[in-house]
């Protein structure tokens, strides 16, 4: 994969996610920071107001890294994410 290629991950999660998410957020988000800490993890957060998912930005990566990923993620776990998918992202500018 060219080095310039991110991974997008994107999540689409059960609509009271706002209400069922909090035993499973704290450990969601310190995976987030870890890796984001190692330079994995570019950038991540919540998409639409109210919430239906969430966007993930992996540095240079494989797509079945990301996958990896999702199924560690405590969210996924609990059944709080409907749908994912990641797809590379060329960036250019």
């Amino acid at each position: 994969m060219d080095p310039e290629t991110h991974i997008l991950l994107m999540y689409e999660y059960v609509e009271d996610i706002l209400d069922r998410r909090g035993p499973y957020r704290d450990e969601h988000l310190a995976n987030l920071r870890r890796l984001r800490d190692e330079g994995r993890v570019l950038m991540a957060g919540a998409l639409g107001d109210p919430v239906t998912g969430a966007a993930i930005v992996f540095a240079p990566c494989t797509p079945e890294e990301v996958g990896e990923y999702v199924l560690r993620d405590p969210y996924y776990g609990a059944g709080l994410i409907t749908a994912w998918r990641a797809l590379p992202w060329s960036i250019v500018a």
